[in-house]
């Protein structure tokens, strides 16, 4: 090969080796803006949710896909008319019998969230939502921040008794299934949740129930969830709630004359 010839292919392979250099580069780049982006996200420890458009799913305040990463979810598919019953409880106030027969009644099945103060102070309710078919799930053995729980030994203590509890009332293991207390959360106990087997359930629709000694009116509750219904809703409510119990016959009813189907959690997570 001649001089030139040389000098000419010299010159290809190193605009070839600068051309690959750049575009590794830019991958780099993207990756970190990613990596930047989603840990922007989780540096809130607070889950929140912002709605648009009447009917419409919202946006949660870390993607799906984002969450999708640490094995968490907050909706389900927004393309099929189907919505997802949760009910999170700290103590039995007095209403899950209620509750029960209402489901019972329109044959829908929901997930019940429960701390181990409940199993232990009622656990002839756990057994009753386990042998109606119901889903029993994971809400943390004393209802802490989950924010502040770096120790996967500590998380792991928190959601064992739980499951240890539920094994000897109802003979069976608790699915893998966990809601951080009052929606907080970390990056860290999401992977170590994640690295438990446990999948974490956010919610895509909520309300003020909480507060027992300030419940909303029945109507203005039936009118701001029916409000904010969407295709794919995991929905959060609290057997504490009177309110709750007052609504629920009705809001089934209603969701059902708009064309919505009740679909199960553990379905939607482990099938």
């Amino acid at each position: 090969m001649k001089k030139n010839n040389w000098i000419y292919f010299l010159e290809k392979q190193w605009q070839t080796i600068a051309l690959c250099a750049v575009c590794l580069c830019l991958s780099l780049a993207v990756v970190s803006s990613f990596e930047s982006r989603t840990a922007e996200a989780f540096a809130s420890s607070d889950w929140g949710l912002s709605f648009g458009i009447t009917g419409a799913a919202p946006q949660g305040n870390v993607s799906q896909e984002e969450l999708s990463l640490y094995n968490a979810r907050y909706i389900a598919n927004t393309q099929e008319r189907k919505i997802y019953l949760t009910f999170d409880a700290g103590y039995e106030n007095g209403y899950t019998e209620q509750i029960l027969d209402i489901l019972k009644q329109h044959e829908v099945s929901a997930t019940f969230f429960l701390v181990e103060h409940y199993m232990d102070t009622a656990p002839e309710l756990v057994k009753r939502m386990a042998d109606e078919g119901h889903t029993v799930a994971n809400h943390t053995a004393s209802h802490p921040d989950m924010s502040k729980i770096s120790s996967a030994a500590e998380l792991q203590k928190e959601l064992s008794a739980v499951e240890e509890r539920y094994r000897e009332i109802t003979g069976q293991e608790m699915k893998k299934l966990y809601r951080p207390p009052q929606g907080k959360y970390s990056i860290t106990n999401l992977e170590h949740a994640k690295e438990l087997g446990y999948t974490t359930l956010f919610w895509s629709l909520a309300y003020a129930d909480w507060d027992n000694n300030n419940q909303p009116k029945p109507q203005n509750a039936i009118q701001k969830l029916n409000g904010r219904i969407h295709n794919g809703a995991i929905v959060l409510l609290h057997s504490t709630s009177k309110t709750n119990a007052q609504i629920l016959d009705q809001l089934i009813r209603d969701w059902k004359g708009m064309g919505y189907t009740f679909g199960s959690v553990e379905d939607l997570i482990f099938s």
